[in-house]
């Protein structure tokens, strides 16, 4: 970060407003251009200016642009840019010490509140289109407190820098939200991103992440996460063992995976009313794939309730790369928990 186009970058109100809007949540480009009632052009201008001054960052999610604060506040990492402390400071005390500024921005935050209640009303939209469906599948499964509880009991306290793969509505991120230092949901689907959204923007905007990415190809670094969860999400994969060494190559040395899924069952309609691709996973299959990828296998917790039995595996990442072989001798039974 460097200070003239810092400064820069700063000198125009509407991009100060800009800036006190992303330390209170991410937002499309499209969301700022309702908040600050100005075009199209010249909101995606301003937020350009932000990011080529290092103030702020965007991604694309489908035809939808976002822009998260790179500030410490709103960043969710470690700022160690003394002029990004320092602007962060400064536009907190504008807003406390210029009566001016703070109540343009209390109109914008009356207006951000309206965002959030359309988001909401969105996903309750979704939610009531798709209602048949959900509760087709629901009424075959465990109740999902039950999974949610092994859930926590398998990953325990701190979570770290998590990485919930798949998030759908965001409900698992929100569940492990607290325990974490820091939260990146990711899913495919535009549409399911929005629920999670929805769910999730009352969150500090610091401590969440949402990603749009496909989970044979995750969008990080190696390495970059303590806790990995994927709930429901690995019967959809053709190939499960891609997904799980994309999870192992993100994952740092001794971080933890947990999976809940479904064991074997022979619903064949699953395949084409909820696109099914795998119909379960037995503890030995699912030990393998783990150990291929380069996690150590854990107890698993087998949850049952429903026509279908929900699974809760765990395992570790071994400090050897996926490539140098497994880190165990071949598989054994897993240890497995009824609850």
């Amino acid at each position: 970060m460097q200070i003239e186009p810092l400064l820069r970058a700063l000198a125009d109100p509407s991009r100060l407003r800009i800036m006190r809007l992303l330390a209170s949540m991410e937002l499309a480009v499209g969301e700022i251009v309702q908040i600050l009632a100005q075009s199209q052009p010249r909101v995606s201008r301003h937020v350009k200016i932000l990011c080529d001054a290092g103030l702020a960052e965007r991604h694309r999610e489908g035809s939808w642009v976002f822009v998260r604060s790179r500030l410490p506040a709103g960043s969710g990492r470690t700022q160690d840019n003394l002029l990004a402390t320092a602007t962060e400071r400064l536009l907190a005390a504008a807003e406390r010490d210029d009566p001016t500024f703070a109540a343009q921005c209390a109109t914008d935050r009356a207006r951000l509140a309206t965002i959030r209640d359309a988001r909401a009303a969105r996903a309750a939209d979704y939610f009531a289109a798709h209602a048949a469906q959900w509760d087709q599948l629901r009424e075959l499964l465990c109740d999902p407190a039950q999974v949610e509880e092994a859930l926590l009991d398998a990953l325990g306290g701190d979570l770290g820098s998590l990485l919930d793969v798949g998030t759908g509505t965001g409900r698992i991120a929100e569940l492990l939200s607290g325990r974490a230092d820091h939260v990146t949901a990711l899913d495919k689907s535009h549409d399911m991103l929005a629920l999670a959204r929805a769910r999730l923007q009352d969150l500090p905007p610091e401590s969440v992440e949402l990603v749009q990415g496909d989970f044979t190809a995750l969008p990080f670094a190696d390495g970059a996460f303590d806790t990995i969860t994927l709930h429901q999400v690995l019967h959809y994969a053709q190939a499960p063992e891609r997904v799980l060494a994309e999870a192992a190559r993100v994952a740092r040395p001794g971080g933890r995976i947990a999976i809940a899924d479904l064991a074997p069952h022979g619903k064949e309609e699953l395949r084409t009313v909820h696109a099914h691709a795998r119909l379960g996973f037995g503890d030995d299959t699912m030990c393998q794939m783990l150990l291929d990828a380069g996690f150590e296998p854990a107890v698993t917790r087998t949850l049952d309730g429903g026509d279908l039995t929900i699974k809760v595996w765990t395992g570790m990442r071994s400090p050897l790369s996926a490539s140098a072989g497994p880190a165990t001798p071949p598989p054994v039974a897993i240890p497995s928990l009824s609850l």
